[in-house]
């Protein structure tokens, strides 16, 4: 293509709209992923802090169980979408490390597109579950907090897990030729 310049990734600034959507996937799974590292950090300081507490006897910090409970939920469902985008789920390929390259391309896409429809699925009935806790008010028993908050960030996390595997799907259709087979890449 004449008139574009290759970015940090090898792909063409301005080269098609996909390099615009995978830019922006690429980006919010990092973050993502970001933010769900700060939670584990802080659910890790609350242990710790409580832990330490008790031991010195001024006792621990009051819900402390719910809030890694809380914390550790929310963090695996924001972790998600940045393992789906690096096709770091378990995979077992053993059947298909014998096959042809392009025919384990062939199978990386069409479990790209079961994980999407996986997705989708999980994200449909985590909204219909956000919907039932918000109404019926469900809290945690020390705490209080709603309930709703964690089906709602859980929301977000599998509804950019879906679009990630979307769109790795359709990355590797639009780049047959150039994409390294998830059972190579290791």
């Amino acid at each position: 293509m004449t008139g574009t310049t290759p970015d940090h990734d090898g792909r063409s600034k301005g080269a098609a709209p996909i390099d615009f959507i995978i830019q922006f996937i690429d980006r919010a799974c990092i973050a993502s992923a970001g933010f769900a590292g700060v939670i584990i950090l802080m659910v890790a300081t609350t242990v710790t802090l409580s832990v330490t507490m008790r031991y010195l006897g001024i006792g621990g910090i009051r819900g402390d169980f719910e809030l890694v409970e809380i914390g550790c939920g929310i963090a695996a469902f924001l972790f998600l979408p940045l393992c789906q985008r690096k096709g770091n789920h378990v995979m077992v390929d053993i059947f298909s490390m014998a096959l042809p390259e392009r025919t384990r391309n062939r199978l990386d896409q069409f479990w790209e597109f079961v994980f999407g429809m996986a997705w989708v699925i999980l994200t449909w009935r985590i909204a219909l579950g956000l919907v039932d806790m918000y109404d019926y008010n469900d809290r945690s028993m020390l705490l209080r907090v709603p309930t709703w908050i964690v089906y709602a960030i859980a929301l977000f996390g599998l509804g950019l897990s879906a679009l990630t595997a979307l769109t790795n799907m359709i990355e590797q259709f639009s780049r047959p030729t150039s994409h390294i087979s998830r059972t190579d890449a290791r």
